[in-house]
């Protein structure tokens, strides 16, 4: 028998935060979900499984503020709450990590439906609707393609030409240059920007809920 595992009993199915909290994985509640553990998480989370060029890791957190920055400059009067969900969108991933899309696809639709499942929780935590409207989760795509066509051509070896075919053009007037940051650095940037969105879309405090009028 496994160290760990007593007879008769189901293997465990919560992770512990650093925040002291236990996220069960199969059934998540938003009442376990906090932003410093995403944020710290996500800043140590290697795009491209960590086979970029630098001296740091390109993190999850450090693509998430990108991608919601690329979403206003597609959308400069998209509302804050969007916003908001753009820089979440791969916030589920500080608990499952960054899988590579094809490895995605390899393991079909309950992957995705437990990557749902915790999108949704995460969303309910922070005030968003649990389901992205179909029109918004559309541009925050767009933006994480165009984020992706700079990782790759600039961190992960990939040609103009193959990362035009992958991912399409970036948006026309953005431009960007990528320098990976620290773990440190990367979680910093995503806790200030998800501070200065939450504030703009009615978020009181880490410790409240959204207000609706």
């Amino acid at each position: 028998m496994r160290k760990g595992l007593r007879r008769g009993k189901e293997p465990r199915a919560w992770q512990r935060m650093l925040s002291g909290r236990r996220l069960d994985l199969l059934d998540p509640s938003p009442m376990d979900i906090e932003i410093e553990d995403i944020a710290h998480g996500l800043a140590r989370v290697a795009r491209w499984n960590g086979q970029t060029v630098g001296e740091h890791a390109f993190s999850v957190a450090q693509h998430s503020v990108v991608v919601e920055e690329i979403v206003a400059h597609i959308q400069p009067d998209v509302e804050p709450r969007w916003r908001l969900a753009a820089l979440l969108h791969d916030a589920s991933e500080y608990v499952i990590g960054d899988m590579i899309s094809p490895f995605k696809a390899a393991l079909g639709m309950d992957y995705k439906l437990f990557e749902e499942r915790l999108e949704n929780a995460i969303h309910v935590r922070f005030g968003l609707p649990a389901k992205t409207p179909a029109t918004v989760k559309k541009l925050i795509k767009q933006a994480d393609r165009a984020c992706a066509f700079f990782e790759a051509t600039q961190l992960a070896g990939f040609t103009h030409a193959e990362a035009l075919d992958f991912f399409g053009a970036p948006p026309a007037g953005y431009s960007l240059t990528i320098e990976p940051l620290a773990p440190f650095d990367a979680q910093d940037r995503y806790l200030h920007r998800f501070e200065v969105l939450s504030e703009a879309a009615g978020y009181r405090s880490a410790d409240q809920a959204f207000v609706t009028e």
